[in-house]
């Protein structure tokens, strides 16, 4: 079992950058893929980042790749998503989650590989 809280949102200019984190309880953060979704108002929750359990491996959508990069400190169970150059369109919902996928690292990108969701933390971009 893990619990996830996330932090960082707010309110920003096109742009600029924002830094989210994602704090995680629980020993076993190191041995979770974790991921990055957000969901728009109206809109299909959709993913945006992943990192393998090392970090060695990071994906991400193609509306975010070049801008946002995922990473994590395994020693201090925190996962973080810097977003830089934000726009109008990145205005949602993040979510962090954690899972332990099998398969294909291809099945990062689906909600389905993933077990545990934090709260979410709201990122608006204005024009």
């Amino acid at each position: 079992q893990v619990q996830l809280v996330e932090s960082g949102g707010g309110l920003v200019q096109a742009g600029d950058s924002l830094r989210l984190s994602c704090a995680a309880s629980g020993r076993t953060f190191s041995s979770y893929v974790m991921g990055w979704f957000r969901q728009a108002p109206g809109k299909e929750r959709e993913f945006v980042a992943a990192s393998s359990w090392s970090g060695g491996s990071a994906y991400y959508a193609d509306s975010v790749k070049g801008r946002f990069t995922i990473s994590r400190d395994n020693a201090k169970n925190t996962l973080y998503l810097q977003m830089n150059s934000l726009k109008p369109e990145d205005t949602a919902v993040y979510y962090c989650a954690a899972g332990f996928p099998g398969g294909s690292s291809r099945s990062y990108y689906y909600r389905s590989a993933y077990d545990y969701w934090g709260q979410g933390t709201q990122v608006t971009v204005s024009s």
